[in-house]
């Protein structure tokens, strides 16, 4: 069985962009610049803001993060995102989900310009994404996509299976196989034979949270799966994949952690870099 290196992938991705980045700066005498809003003190989210500023860095992007206390006042916020949407030297805004509760998250992703909108939410993103046109992508379908596509690289024909419906995973994990010719079935809590459907799947996307949900004698010989799921649970953190008793029957397998998750943070600054180019040409 191959494991599948995320952390390995991403740093190949990071180093791909950094050359990138360098051929942006030289022809346009400026780099794309990613601006992050972290609101509140939630430990995972502070980690993750971290990590996504030191990758950028490490690209050579412009990286800038505005924090805010969690009794920040929506209007506040909302203001911020338009001075970021009409200022030149930001290519992509994120604000750092989740959001305290008296902010509206949809009312805060739909302020973000689409051309800046990085994290691919945005419902014009997201219509342009089903429609097959030029769009941002959201970032962990889009990790598993180019892990999918290291493994395989002619999808065309092959019968996918997308464990999970979210607006963050399954449904645009579900487009992107389907941009490649894949036969896709988005599962789901409901399914009735949930075991059924994954037997199927040369290819398994499980994004639904569920610890371990997915095991040995629901993989077919020689699939490929990825686990999107991040779990904690009394033996440490696992995905939504039973990994040992998957690892014995499929072609190649994600491990949770190190599978996915580097991969999120290096089409971060992917999406970033696609923004600023669009953006030039504008």
């Amino acid at each position: 069985m191959i494991l599948i290196d995320g952390k390995k992938a991403a740093a190949e991705l990071r180093e791909e962009l950094k050359k990138e980045v360098s051929g942006l700066k030289d022809k346009y005498k400026k780099v794309p610049g990613l601006t992050v809003i972290l609101i509140g003190e939630f430990t995972p989210s502070k980690i993750y803001v971290k990590n996504k500023e030191k990758s950028a860095i490490e690209v050579g992007l412009k990286s800038d993060v505005i924090r805010y206390p969690d009794t920040v006042e929506e209007k506040t916020v909302l203001e911020k995102i338009d001075e970021l949407n009409n200022d030149d030297t930001v290519s992509g805004i994120l604000v750092q989900l989740p959001l305290p509760k008296h902010i509206n998250k949809q009312k805060v992703i739909e302020s973000i310009s689409p051309g800046k909108d990085v994290d691919g939410f945005h419902p014009m993103n997201v219509g342009n994404l089903s429609s097959g046109y030029e769009s941002s992508v959201p970032c962990t379908p889009l990790g598993c996509y180019l892990l999918i596509k290291k493994i395989e690289p002619n999808l065309s024909g092959k019968k996918a299976v997308v464990v999970g419906r979210s607006n963050l995973n399954g449904k645009p994990m579900t487009q992107l196989l389907l941009k490649e010719n894949c036969t896709v079935t988005i599962t789901h809590s409901k399914t009735a034979d949930l075991k059924g459907e994954c037997l199927k799947g040369d290819i398994i996307v499980a994004a639904v949270g569920i610890a371990e949900l997915v095991k040995g004698d629901w993989v077919k010989k020689d699939a490929i799966v990825i686990d999107v799921g991040i779990n904690k649970t009394e033996k440490g953190i696992v995905g939504d994949v039973a990994f040992d008793e998957v690892s014995k029957v499929a072609k190649a397998l994600t491990p949770v952690p190190g599978g996915v998750g580097p991969m999120t943070i290096a089409c971060l600054l992917k999406n970033t870099i696609e923004c600023f180019k669009r953006s030039q040409k504008n």
